[in-house]
């Protein structure tokens, strides 16, 4: 416990020791904590400081650190932005007090609102669909349906993904509890525990490795990690993705689970109309498309296009679910995959 608390101080130390080094005082600026860590990010936030003249200072890592970390600083905080993966932190970020609403026209004009907060606390600015996916040697894509299906018999001992304290598995969980109630959720996630594998751990990554190794013969996984893997410098990487089928669950009903990377505007913002300048760059057409293509994100500006690789999957049906409802499901969901005992 000291050692967890120690380094979380290290980290606001840092942050402040970074901020109060690294600007100038007459300098526009915008602080950014940000859980992502993609090359595509950093040009970005340089492509906007070139077309504004405001420089971004970025301070990363994980996503629970930052929000502790704004926890500690309170109103001291220089932090202005605060960038993530999953709906569910940026909701929990905003129960904790640490993220303001704002009034954009230009970001809910640009931002359907599945992709964000109703009340203008945090915004969506990428998603993606938590695919299948399946062994081309030995799954047909008839054989697969629904996230539901999975549980059947015919699956025992055939699928792959990661553990429990997943922030992508507890929205999945927390999607499933919206529309089957906590019972319902019990039941699936139980039955899915019975035909896994082996027992849940590694990254999405991992799960792919594992179906491309015969070890398992369906994984579910985040679509992004899919289009990583198969331009990634490594060889190993690359074939094993290229042993696996992308496979778009609930189609016939209420559509593939979707997960955003998303901004908020953080409660003691100094930058406060820098910060707002910031994320509606990201939401604008041009910055999309340059996620989409780079990162292998679905972008949430509707007037933008996918990339080829995306393409290539085929459109697909999603849940329509607010975005939200994976915040205020999470604490169920962390008690279902208690109780059926999925580590």
């Amino acid at each position: 416990m000291f050692k967890q608390f120690l380094q979380s101080l290290l980290i606001v130390l840092g942050g402040i020791l970074f901020f109060a080094c690294g600007t100038g005082e007459n300098q526009e600026e915008v602080n950014v904590y940000t859980h992502r860590h993609y090359e595509a990010d950093q040009k970005l936030f340089d492509m906007f400081t070139e077309a504004t003249g405001i420089k971004v200072n970025v301070v990363s890592a994980s996503a629970d650190e930052l929000i502790q970390k704004l926890e500690l600083e309170g109103a001291n905080s220089p932090a202005d932005v605060l960038i993530t993966v999953d709906a569910g932190r940026l909701h929990r970020a905003q129960e904790k007090g640490l993220l303001q609403a704002i009034n954009s026209p230009t970001l809910e004009s640009n931002i359907p609102a599945k992709f964000r907060d109703p009340e203008g606390y945090w915004f969506g600015l990428t998603y993606r669909a938590r695919i299948f996916a399946y062994s081309k040697e030995r799954v047909k894509p008839e054989e697969l349906s629904s996230y539901e299906a999975l549980t059947a018999p015919e699956w025992k001992g055939r699928v792959l993904t990661r553990s429990s304290e997943n922030i992508y598995n507890q929205s999945l969980l927390a999607s499933i509890i919206a529309h089957h109630g906590a019972e319902g959720a019990q039941e699936w996630a139980s039955g899915l525990l019975a035909n896994m594998a082996r027992d849940p751990k590694g990254s999405d990554r991992d799960q792919v490795k594992a179906v491309a190794s015969g070890e398992g013969d369906v994984a579910i996984v985040n679509t992004y990690y899919i289009g990583i893997m198969l331009n990634d410098s490594n060889e190993e990487e690359r074939k094993a993705a290229e042993k696996i089928a992308v496979f778009f669950p609930n189609q016939e009903d209420r559509g593939t689970h979707i997960n955003i990377s998303g901004a908020g505007v953080t409660k003691y913002a100094p930058n406060k109309e820098n910060a707002i300048k910031l994320i509606e760059f990201l939401s604008e057409s041009q910055s999309q498309e340059f996620l989409a293509n780079i990162n292998f994100e679905y972008p949430v500006n509707p007037n933008t296009e996918f990339s080829e690789l995306l393409k290539a999957w085929g459109s697909f049906k999603s849940d329509n679910l607010n975005l939200s409802v994976l915040g205020k499901n999470n604490s169920e969901a962390v008690m279902v995959f208690d109780r059926v005992g999925w580590k």
